[in-house]
């Protein structure tokens, strides 16, 4: 009998992969790992990290002491991290054949590591699944491209396309503006048909040289490792043609920020309906209780989806995100938007996560909280028709301490996630909240320097 393993072992044979690329996500999203050569891989089935870098911050930083101590073994143990067959794809870009193969955690006795994010994500799926429900989700994706600069402290420019000119002004949905970059999406489709990632259109954002990809609508953990790969892809794309791509959720002044809109939305298992809709086409009370939970509790786990400072610039007034929890229908003002679709396809989109989130807990996120909704029978507010930007009856923290303090207090994520992952996600990002704020900004140097 032919096992997953025998078919990766054959998959990497085919291709003449000499190198492997083992990784896990880390609660930033960085890829983390080792480089193998393929026969020590396959003799191994999988390889040791420490467990410490899940704690890692952003900065290479690591939490306080005794919050390290308290969530992990003060030796510094090893974790074993096991490659995921479902989860295999080529490196386009090396210059060996490479493949790079994302990886589950687990304890010396099998247990799976709390503080994985890929683990966060199949803990809030097996939540379906023992409800008969599977989610059905399509992210979209936006960046930026902009010109490389070896200088943290310059402002980030546009770059120059095949026009030999710089873009300026607003070009949304423009063809002739997304075709000044045509040589780098060639590659970049074109490596990740090679990888096999689902992507679906293109498009020209509303910030200058500010793109979009959309993915097809699949399972959830196979997208969350899609987005994974598609931003190292991207990036490498980008350099191949001597531009960056930034996933910052708010990289350039004056422009807007840079949004992961996730649609979902739950089949039944058995007969493989949607569970949104009624027999007779219209919003069932599984849509609206999901609606209603992530009302009620992205408040709650806010920095899953904004996980960084920089994240709620995106937040700022006049920078076309959201900055509520309303809900309505065909609305762009809202956080959650239902686009017009059929019964089958009706879904919410969550607009509020930014594109620096790690896709995994991202997801694990929105789709807890519409769970939660559906489980508690929680009943959202009315929708909101017309322009929702100035409603603050359902407004979010604005800031990243406020937020970390709402979901460090939230006994319901706790319960659902565990006090573990809650603890060390707050810390991590404290830790890197107290980074930033040792670092002087232009702003200050440029309105206080001779002034105060």
């Amino acid at each position: 009998m032919t096992t997953k393993l025998d078919q990766l072992t054959s998959w990497l044979k085919e291709r003449k992969i000499t190198e492997v690329e083992c990784l896990v996500s880390d609660l930033t999203g960085i890829a983390r790992g080792k480089i193998s050569p393929t026969n020590k891989f396959l003799n191994e089935k999988g390889m040791r990290l420490p467990e410490s870098v899940l704690l890692q911050t952003v900065t290479g930083d690591y939490v306080e002491d005794d919050i390290y101590y308290d969530l992990l073994d003060p030796a510094d143990i090893d974790m074993v991290c096991r490659p995921d067959e479902n989860a295999v794809f080529l490196v386009p870009w090396a210059i060996e054949p490479t493949a790079m193969v994302i990886h589950d955690s687990f304890d010396k006795l099998g247990n799976p590591i709390e503080l994985s994010p890929r683990n966060i994500l199949k803990r809030v799926l097996k939540l379906y699944a023992d409800k008969g429900w599977k989610p059905i989700v399509a992210p979209e994706m936006e960046f930026y491209l902009t010109k490389r600069s070896d200088d943290p402290d310059y402002p980030l420019q546009a770059p120059v396309g095949r026009s030999g000119r710089q873009e300026t002004g607003r070009q949304s949905f423009s063809i002739d503006a997304a075709n000044e970059f045509d040589p780098l999406f060639e590659d970049m489709y074109d490596w990740c048909e090679a990888q096999g990632l689902d992507l679906d259109t293109l498009i020209h954002e509303e910030g200058t040289a500010q793109m979009e990809i959309n993915f097809r609508h699949g399972d959830a953990l196979d997208l969350a490792d899609q987005i994974l790969v598609f931003k190292r892809t991207m990036r490498e794309a980008a350099l191949k043609h001597n531009v960056a791509a930034t996933f910052m959720a708010k990289p350039m002044t004056g422009e807007p920020g840079s949004a992961m809109h996730l649609h979902q939305s739950i089949v039944d298992i058995k007969t493989g309906k949607n569970i949104f809709s009624n027999a007779d086409g219209t919003m069932s009370e599984l849509f609206l209780h999901h609606v209603g939970g992530l009302q009620k509790f992205i408040p709650e786990s806010l920095p899953l989806f904004a996980p960084n400072v920089n994240s709620f610039r995106r937040f700022l007034p006049d920078t076309s995100a959201p900055v509520n929890v309303e809900w309505g229908e065909e609305n762009r003002t809202v956080g959650l938007r239902v686009p017009d679709s059929d019964p089958q396809n009706r879904r919410v989109e969550n607009r509020l996560a930014g594109a620096d989130a790690n896709p995994y807990l991202a997801l694990a996120a929105s789709l807890l909280c519409g769970y939660i909704g559906m489980i508690e029978g929680i009943k959202p507010s009315a929708q909101v028709r017309g322009r929702a930007y100035e409603r603050r009856n359902l407004r979010l923290p604005l800031t990243i301490e406020a937020a970390l303090e709402r979901m460090e207090s939230s006994t319901t994520l706790e319960q659902y996630l565990g006090a573990r992952f809650i603890r060390g996600y707050v810390a991590v990002k404290r830790a890197e909240h107290e980074n930033y704020k040792r670092v002087i900004s232009s702003w200050e140097r440029e309105f206080l320097l001779l002034s105060v």
